[in-house]
């Protein structure tokens, strides 16, 4: 039996190495399906399943959370920044600010992956000028904030941060996005 000189014997690993690196290149289904959007480049809310729960406030001045997870159906992606979100009533909206010394922290999903984000605020009077009478929220991704999804708002208004009645921002905050599973 014949033995190949080390050099020699590197050189033919390295030849079939690559030979198989190109067999490995081709795109099934899925990628073909996909190849309009480049990992890593913004998500989109088209490619998001969005589902919401709440721990609603129970009574003025008490404070209360509605989360929104969201479920990557297409093409890895990734989210930089934080959630724009807005709370319309009928005559105002209002935008959100992110948490009080809040970092938002860059975030890579998978095809299936999941993250969350919280809105939380504090449950204002019914009928008080104090207060914003909330009818929906609507949120947007970073990089993509001309598309947004709308949530129904049943969790009661929402106080204002100052006493000048209608001219006050309300009294919410965002979260970043959180990483969900493993």
């Amino acid at each position: 039996m014949r033995t190949l000189p080390p050099l020699a014997l590197a050189a033919a690993l390295a030849a079939t190495l690559l030979l198989t690196a190109c067999d490995d290149a081709k795109t099934s289904t899925d990628d073909a399906k996909n190849a309009d959007r480049p990992g890593g480049s913004a998500c989109s809310i088209g490619d998001l399943g969005v589902e919401v729960g709440a721990g609603a406030a129970p009574a003025a001045g008490d404070t209360g959370n509605v989360t929104v997870t969201l479920t990557n159906n297409g093409a890895p992606c990734a989210l930089k920044g934080f959630p724009a979100v807005d709370l319309a009533a009928e005559d105002s909206t209002t935008s959100v600010s992110p948490e009080e010394g809040a970092k938002a922290q860059p975030l890579t999903l998978g095809k299936g992956g999941t993250t969350s984000f919280t809105i939380t605020y504090v449950r204002g009077e019914a009928g008080s000028a104090k207060s914003l009478a909330v009818r929906k929220a609507s949120f947007a991704l970073p990089g993509a904030t001309e598309d947004a999804h709308d949530l129904t708002w049943s969790y009661g208004e929402v106080a204002r941060r100052d006493d000048s009645g209608s001219g006050g921002a309300a009294q919410a905050s965002v979260s970043g996005f959180e990483s969900s599973g493993d």
